[in-house]
């Protein structure tokens, strides 16, 4: 694909501005920015990715899996503002959910050790990780107020702090991972996946490329669960104070 092609699909970009502008929705500033913020992006991170890829050092893989766990984690947090350390819990849970996934791989030999290989599948668990993470703040933000006189009465008659807010937490895992088993439920059926419509558009044989998406789709949900239950396990204690009353999101103690 030459560099007269690309631009050409600005094409598409234009048809959408022209629309926003005959349905004055607006859009028009939005869609110019994230244009060059995507273009920019995009090609400053592939010239970082071909510098990678020719020294082929393990401390510059180390580093850009960082900066995606920082990044990632920095914008999940926004969906939990108020809960102390939150950065620093998503930061922990997509840590311990991208490496052990990315070990796991290693281990049984499903991908070969190298920046080629490492860097793009564990940009997508990353990613992944960071969209279970905000659903499951968002869910259990919501529940925390919906069941907010269900956990008094619990503690009321002598619930821990875990007990009381055990159906909460339970309800926020189930929704992360809501979206990964229903993209199990309808691959194939409703869309070809970007992983292995990439591969086949590169040529490679479609039974190939259906192993490699079914790879990556079963290590997506593997991570998307575990993603979930961390975040409820870390996150539930933050509503609690030490004695086990619940202060919610808000600083003030329910008695």
């Amino acid at each position: 694909m030459t560099w007269t092609a690309t631009v050409t699909t600005l094409g598409f970009i234009l048809i959408s501005m022209f629309v926003s502008l005959w349905l004055r929705l607006k859009l028009e500033r939005d869609l110019i920015i994230g244009t060059i913020r995507a273009t920019i992006q995009l090609i400053s991170i592939g010239y970082v990715l071909h510098f990678i890829f020719t020294s082929n050092h393990w401390y510059w893989i180390g580093l850009v899996l960082l900066v995606m766990i920082t990044v990632a984690s920095q914008n999940a947090a926004a969906r939990g503002k108020g809960i102390p350390w939150i950065f620093w819990r998503i930061f922990l849970t997509i840590f311990i959910v991208a490496g052990f996934t990315l070990l796991m791989m290693l281990f049984l030999h499903l991908i070969q050790a190298k920046p080629q290989v490492l860097i793009p599948i564990s940009g997508m668990i990353v990613g992944n990780s960071m969209v279970v993470s905000s659903l499951v703040l968002n869910q259990m933000r919501q529940q925390a107020e919906q069941m907010r006189e269900d956990i008094l009465v619990a503690l009321s008659l002598g619930a821990t702090s875990r007990q009381a807010s055990m159906r909460l937490t339970r309800e926020a895992i189930r929704s992360g991972t809501i979206p990964i088993v229903d993209s199990l439920k309808t691959v194939g059926l409703v869309q070809l996946p970007g992983m292995m419509t990439g591969l086949i558009i590169a040529g490679t044989n479609p039974i190939e490329a259906v192993r490699y998406q079914l790879l990556i789709m079963f290590s997506f949900t593997a991570s998307a669960t575990l993603t979930s239950i961390l975040m409820g396990l870390f996150v539930y204690p933050t509503l609690f104070n030490r004695a086990h009353q619940f202060i919610g999101w808000r600083g003030k103690t329910d008695k």
